[in-house]
């Protein structure tokens, strides 16, 4: 099956976002894209909400549902408790109806499975246990199950309130297919591994997609519906289960705690050996379940949210429900993540790849998404990050790379502000102009060495590209290339010797003219000797001519 988290790869700008949101680093980045780690994630999804180019997408499992309603006759929807904080504009008996409205069996309350679970955690707390934490919130449990594997002891071993409330719905409805409804993402996956007790798990989102498809009418809310016996309603809160136990034994401890990164803390202390005799009830999201993902989503205001939760809520348990709390056992195991450790010779290697080897250079501005320069270097040896994602390492290694171009390259180069004072000036510019370095002139105006004539007409937005001239301050033929950056309000200058060049082409030019004088030269030379020739010829032609017709005439006279 597709996991409940959806990544489009396409879309990634590289912006590492979801990195720095991600509280347990489960997200890789190769080739420039961003890759949830599966085996690692905890389903809270951090990324799905931060993610500026909507690249994360949760799973919609809006057919499958509509499958279970075609092929089944009895659905039944478990309906999270946080409905009340998000349908508040809705009367609930109205809401309940119109969802039916889509072909479902029935509608039931989640909190009716929840009443189940603190039953069992007064019952559990008898004193041979140190430290019970809650295990309604499945986020909360993978984060135990695969990084604090030595907390594991302390998880309540019993089902959450989702999957006990839909074990207790099959166990009263024969044949029956349950489909949970809530704020929250992690619990698709707690379905997808649970599908013994919850065949498909929706968001709110896809519930509000499925009545708008069929324009199904919800009555606006008129008054507040309390139902004495609903206690458990308050789950969603932060506290809201310890406030619906017993807390009957008072050698313990009952304290809520929300947010992931309080609950790390929380579970450090705990394997630390820090904390005892207590009851801890963790949310991973700030507030609760009525700040879950999809709640954040739309902007609910978690006071707001708290005080319809806590107005709808009874002083009394519900009791429609046919399993006990001795019914709802499970194991929570170990879970593998998907890397390992490196070794501290790796970890110093990387760090000298990634220019950090030095302790002053390890910034750990966090601005690659890990909060210390030891963590992305040990990410990068597991394959996932780049040490290209280090701002600091980039932007010295463009800095070295620009300076190196500008120091090495044979071509002039200055930087001009507006009132075309010099802001940077190479050597081989220092060379052209015929100063010894770049202090005699940084700050001052280019009309101080060379005709600002030039600079003027670029900064009025004419384009001077390959332009020859002499510069005679310098006995110097130059190349100049003059581009205004208008963004940056400076004038960019890329200055090319040619001296060598028009020294060459001139040389070149007086020697054809002096080779051309002689060949016309030779030419009348020639053409005078032939012309005397010819006349000579002519002479002598004549001359014989004369002779001959002499010859001719005594010859015919002696016949």
């Amino acid at each position: 099956m597709e996991h409940c988290l959806i990544n489009k790869l396409n879309d990634c700008k590289n912006c590492f976002r979801c990195l720095r949101k991600c509280p347990i680093k489960s997200v890789s980045f190769l080739n420039d894209q961003s890759h949830i780690i599966y085996d690692d994630c905890i389903y809270c999804g951090k990324c799905y909400l931060e993610c500026p180019q909507k690249v994360i997408e949760v799973r919609n499992d809006i057919n499958r549902v509509k499958r279970l309603i075609k092929n089944n006759e009895k659905v039944v929807i478990s309906l999270a408790p946080s409905f009340i904080s998000y349908y508040s504009q809705y009367d609930e008996n109205s809401l309940k109806e119109a969802i039916k409205k889509l072909g479902f069996y029935d509608v039931e309350e989640t909190a009716i499975g929840a009443t189940i679970v603190k039953k069992a955690y007064d019952e559990m707390l008898d004193d041979t246990r140190d430290i019970l934490i809650s295990s309604c919130c499945h986020t909360i449990n993978l984060l135990v199950q695969k990084y604090y594997p030595k907390a594991l002891p302390y998880l309540a071993d019993v089902l959450s309130p989702m999957l006990a409330h839909g074990k207790d719905i099959k166990e009263r409805y024969e044949g029956t297919k349950v489909v949970f409804v809530g704020p929250c993402i992690s619990k698709k996956d707690e379905a997808d591994k649970n599908p013994e007790y919850i065949d498909v798990a929706l968001t709110f989102n896809e519930l509000d997609e499925m009545l708008g498809e069929l324009n199904v009418e919800i009555l606006p809310k008129s008054e507040q519906i309390h139902l004495e016996k609903s206690k458990a309603r308050l789950f969603p809160t932060c506290g809201g289960v310890i406030s619906t136990m017993e807390c009957s034994n008072k050698n313990y401890e009952y304290i809520g705690i929300d947010g992931i990164d309080e609950c790390r803390d929380v579970l450090q202390d705990i394997v630390d050996g820090k904390i005892h005799k207590c009851f801890i009830e963790m949310s991973a999201c700030y507030g609760s379940c009525i700040n879950g993902p999809l709640v954040q989503k739309n902007k609910s205001s978690i006071v707001n949210n708290k005080i319809a939760i806590k107005k709808s809520a009874g002083k009394f348990d519900f009791d429609k429900y046919k399993i006990s709390s001795a019914d709802i056992k499970i194991n929570y195991d170990k879970l593998i993540v998907s890397h390992a450790t490196p070794s501290e010779e790796e970890i110093a290697r990387t760090l000298k790849d990634m220019d950090k080897e030095d302790k002053n250079k390890q910034l750990n501005c966090g601005s690659c998404g890990y909060s210390t320069c030891r963590e992305k270097a040990i990410a990068i040896i597991q394959g996932k990050a780049v040490k290209e994602m280090c701002l600091p390492f980039l932007m010295d290694k463009a800095q070295s790379f620009s300076d190196k171009i500008v120091a090495n390259t044979p071509n002039g180069l200055m930087v001009l502000d507006e009132d075309l004072n010099i802001q940077l000036i190479n050597n081989s510019m220092c060379k052209i102009v015929n100063i010894p370095d770049s202090s005699y002139v940084l700050d001052k105006n280019i009309s101080t060495i060379l005709d600002p004539e030039d600079y003027c007409r670029a900064l009025g937005g004419e384009k001077i590209y390959g332009k020859k001239c002499y510069l005679p301050e310098c006995d110097k033929y130059v190349e100049n290339t003059i581009v205004y950056d208008e963004k940056f309000h400076v004038l960019i200058c890329i200055v090319r010797d040619i001296t060598k060049n028009e020294l060459f082409l001139q040389k070149r030019q007086e020697t054809l003219k002096k080779s051309i004088e002689i060949t016309d030269n030779v030419i009348e030379k020639n053409m005078r000797a032939v012309q005397e020739i010819a006349s000579l010829l002519g002479e002598s032609a004549a001359a014989t001519k004369v002779a001959l017709s002499m010859l001719k005439d005594t010859l015919g006279n002696d016949e």
